[in-house]
């Protein structure tokens, strides 16, 4: 997995498109996050479930993921206990 920004990528254009083949590329602009896709072939993607559903539905990665909230409970109890040891 790739991520990189919207500059990179305007910059170097042919380089992601061909990473994009074997892995996944991100590209963040600002606060937003776009994922390039490989070539869907011939199909029309406007009218092809099977595209949105690639798209659109979270992935077992999304899944098995944490809240940043949950992150920050984590680092808090971890933090605690690391003074703790300190004393």
């Amino acid at each position: 997995m790739t991520v990189i920004s919207s500059k990179e990528f305007i910059s170097n254009q042919e380089r992601y498109f061909d990473m994009a083949l074997d892995e996944q590329v991100f590209i963040q602009q600002g606060g937003d996050i776009f994922r390039l896709i490989k070539n869907v072939g011939n199909t029309n993607i406007y009218h092809d479930a099977n595209i949105y559903e690639e798209i659109l539905y979270p992935d077992e990665d999304l899944y098995s993921a944490i809240t940043a909230n949950e992150l920050l409970e984590m680092l808090h109890e971890d933090i605690h206990q690391i003074f703790n040891e300190k004393k």
